[in-house]
């Protein structure tokens, strides 16, 4: 497979990247991010770009991909509705047209645990996500998804690691006992989006259940 990652100088994005050098199922990656990954492989190509709205509908280095994994996003914390749904929505939808939306291409988009398929909760953040999962899926892609992703593992060597997981890391053992519907790993991840951009899946919404449940599939 040949695929398009965002977000690659950010956790989850960085972890994903990580997986697909290593896994021999993907043959040839674009990371598409604000600034450079840091990494040299065979397999990587790096297109750096100010701003994902800028990017022409018709930019030939987005096409011919068999899936993107869409792992950019930024925190709510702190923002008002408007500003996080430009960076959200707008920068989402904007970008998964610019790939040049076709039936042989998955789209992969990495949302979060409590996003609101409704659009009509109090959350802003959940009800942002919610319409930017639905407007995802109303695309000519061959399925997209949203991956609602829970507490993160990450891996040994990344460097981009929320500061917060240094501080909280003694609690994975528990919460892998207590809440283990709430937890995956990197690997687990790249995995599962790896497997659905292939073989597609029954429902276009992605629990933590399901990651894990696909992600046994490519181990």
């Amino acid at each position: 497979m040949e695929v398009i990652i965002t977000g690659a100088t950010g956790m989850v994005g960085e972890g994903v990247l990580l997986e697909c050098l290593d896994l021999p199922q993907i043959s040839e990656i674009l990371s598409v991010s604000r600034r450079p990954t840091g990494i040299a492989h065979p397999k990587l190509t790096e297109y750096i770009i100010g701003d994902f709205l800028s990017l022409s509908v018709d930019n030939p280095k987005l096409k011919g991909y068999d899936a993107c994994f869409f792992c950019a996003g930024v925190s709510s914390i702190g923002m008002k509705e408007d500003e996080y749904r430009r960076i959200t929505y707008d920068t989402t939808l904007h970008f998964a047209k610019a790939t040049d939306p076709n039936p042989r291409m998955s789209f992969i988009y990495v949302s979060g645990a409590g996003t609101d398929s409704s659009e009509k909760g109090r959350s802003m953040w959940a009800r942002v996500k919610g319409k930017t999962e639905n407007d995802l899926m109303k695309l000519p892609f061959k399925q997209a998804f949203g991956f609602r992703i829970g507490v993160m593992i990450p891996r040994p060597d990344q460097t981009r690691v929320l500061k917060y997981y240094n501080y909280v890391a003694w609690l994975v053992p528990v919460i892998k006992i207590l809440l283990p519907n709430t937890i995956a790993t990197m690997k687990q991840v790249a995995h599962a989006m790896i497997y659905v951009a292939q073989n597609g899946y029954t429902k276009n919404v992605i629990t933590v259940k399901d990651i894990k449940r696909m992600a046994s599939n490519l181990e």
